[in-house]
């Protein structure tokens, strides 16, 4: 009955007797494309849409529905609905397929209650579903999908050397299925195709199943190793190679060898690293190593931590081990000795480096530090020094930590120019704009936290630094921030008692002092406040600022807790200030 009113068929998407033409905001769009049943990828069309929807229509109403302006505005706007389901789903690579859009205009016709059209586009897809099974051994004889190599040469599409790839990925773990993995993978493989493409889409096939199973995130992660492999051997040994994981146990210890002479020829590395006995290093490697990553460590070091020439991975994991352990041990008597040593320990999870460690080990620039703190001066050139620190310091990926309790607060006499200060938190949010602006080389953002004692007289503009609300030149939105809290503090807290704002420069050493010696320097700057002769203070309840510090915590997450007087007792540099 539905043979020559066919919603679904190429013929009748083509063809368009009795129908009203699409408008040209329905022409194909260039940035989404569809692969065929076989295999073929074409762009996606909206208006075929419209065409198998108003079909639909037509097969059940009859020929008289082409002219009713409802069918038309019925048709109009469930395909919008279709359109915007089959963008908001889309992978990575923009591209559907014929079923995901089949199943979407069902679905469409269903929600907007025309059962009998969905039924009538129900049974046409059954029917050709058949007759596709029937003449599949013909089709498969006519349709050759091929798969661009790196090289740029075409080889036809062999599912069973996918089937085995995927099969190698599932080996030893349990409770996940080729043959789902499989399916999906097929479904994304098109004509003209690139290999490192076919390969992601195994990768994604089993991604999209974590959710499902958790043991997905292994196989994910060994399909993604034949992209790594790909993409590293090939830069290597400068012509396109792929291997399989048993292969690469062979191609391992002479593939270490070329990547750091490679990455040291480019700059990359330090050349110390060449003069290692490599072929000691290479002997220890353990590849079989590289099969213990779940897909989101995987991928996290893909993305951030391998080494790269213009955008080339040139590492895989074993390589990536053994040169930040290289790197450890570059000043070591026995440094071959030292450096196998660390790398057992990184490669098998035991221990993990920082994140700057894990960047920088062996490199020109070998900064393996995590955390610096300074504090901020009280002058100009001071502050915008400091500024420059944190810049120079987060370039190569040190987090930092800034004591601003130094700097005057506002209202704050200034001598060189007879002004007022505008405080702390204005120089804040150039800290926190620099954190953004020098982004550790587009590897992970910058990370500041600064840090305030309690008794400062801006402590109250300083809690809501992270607030959604207010003035946004005196917002923080991407730095850290943290109370310094005295235990001296506390005690006022639990005893509802009054406390005492200053600022800095009419107090100079409170901020040096701890315990005892600053509870007594504390307690005589509260008497001459009392006396008049300190100008700038506030006093409030010591028991409302403690609820606003927690109101802003729950509310913004910042600023953080932290104690002063503990940290000073257990400090293990005391000789050191």
């Amino acid at each position: 009955m539905l043979e020559n009113q066919s919603p679904s068929s190429e013929a009748a998407l083509s063809s368009r007797p009795n129908v009203s033409v699409a408008s040209a905001e329905h022409s194909p769009s260039t940035q989404y494309a569809v692969i065929r049943r076989n295999g073929k990828k074409t762009p996606f069309d909206q208006s075929k849409i419209i065409i198998a929807m108003t079909k639909a229509f037509l097969a059940v109403e009859g020929g008289k529905a082409s002219a009713s302006q409802r069918v038309h505005q019925t048709v109009a706007k469930l395909s919008e609905q279709v359109t915007q389901a089959l963008i908001r789903r889309l992978p990575d690579n923009g591209i559907m397929h014929i079923e995901d859009i089949q199943d979407q205009v069902e679905l469409a016709l269903m929600r907007a209650g025309e059962q009998k059209v969905a039924r009538a586009y129900v049974l046409y897809r059954a029917e050709h579903a058949k007759q596709r099974e029937l003449s599949k051994p013909q089709q498969d004889e006519q349709s050759e999908i091929n798969i661009e190599q790196p090289d740029g040469s075409l080889l036809s599409y062999e599912p069973q050397a996918v089937l085995e790839v995927i099969t190698l990925a599932t080996q030893s773990i349990e409770d996940v299925s080729v043959e789902t993995l499989m399916q999906l993978t097929q479904e994304n493989v098109f004509d003209g195709m690139q290999l490192q493409d076919l390969n992601q889409a195994m990768v994604l096939s089993a991604r999209s199943l974590i959710d499902r199973e958790p043991n997905y995130s292994q196989v994910a992660a060994r399909l993604l190793l034949s992209n790594l492999r790909l993409e590293a051997l090939s830069f290597v040994y400068e012509t396109p190679t792929s291997v399989d994981q048993q292969s690469m146990s062979q191609l391992y210890p002479d593939y270490f060898k070329k990547a750091i002479q490679k990455l040291a020829d480019l700059s990359l590395l330090d050349e110390e690293l060449t003069r290692f006995d490599l072929s000691r290093l290479a002997e220890a490697i353990e590849p079989e190593r590289d099969l213990a990553f779940n897909y989101l460590g995987l991928q996290t070091l893909y993305d951030r931590y391998f080494i790269h020439s213009n955008n080339t991975r040139i590492e895989l994991p074993q390589v990536f081990f053994m040169r930040v352990a290289m790197g450890l041990a570059i000043n070591e008597i026995e440094r071959e000795a030292r450096a196998i040593e660390f790398y057992h320990l990184l490669s098998s999870f035991d221990f993990m480096s920082s994140t700057p460690t894990l960047f920088n080990s062996g490199t020109l620039r070998p900064q393996l530090s995590s955390c610096y703190l300074t504090t901020v001066p009280d002058h100009l050139h001071g502050i915008y020094d400091a500024l420059r620190d944190n810049a120079m310091l987060s370039k190569f990926a040190g987090g930092l930590g800034n004591d601003w309790t130094r700097v005057r607060g506002m209202g704050s006499h200034i001598k060189g120019t007879n002004g007022k200060s505008q405080g702390v938190v204005p120089f804040l949010k150039v800290a926190n704009d620099t954190a953004v602006a020098v982004n550790q080389g587009g590897k992970r953002k910058g990370a500041v936290c600064a840090y305030l004692e309690t008794w400062h007289i801006d402590v109250e503009d300083f809690l809501e630094l992270r607030k959604n609300t207010g003035d946004e030149r005196r917002r923080t939105h991407d730095m850290n921030s943290a109370n310094w809290i005295p235990d001296l503090f506390m005690q006022r807290v639990v005893e509802e008692k009054e406390w005492t704002l200053f600022s800095p420069d009419d107090v100079p050493d409170l901020h040096e002092l701890s315990g005892q010696a600053f509870k007594l320097a504390y307690e005589q700057y509260e008497a001459k406040a009392k006396a008049g002769d300190i100008g700038q203070f506030k006093t409030i309840k010591a028991v409302d600022l403690w609820r606003k510090m927690l109101g802003m915590l729950f509310e913004t997450g910042h600023p953080w807790v932290t104690f002063k007087d503990p940290c000073n007792v257990r400090y293990t540099n005391q000789h050191q200030g």
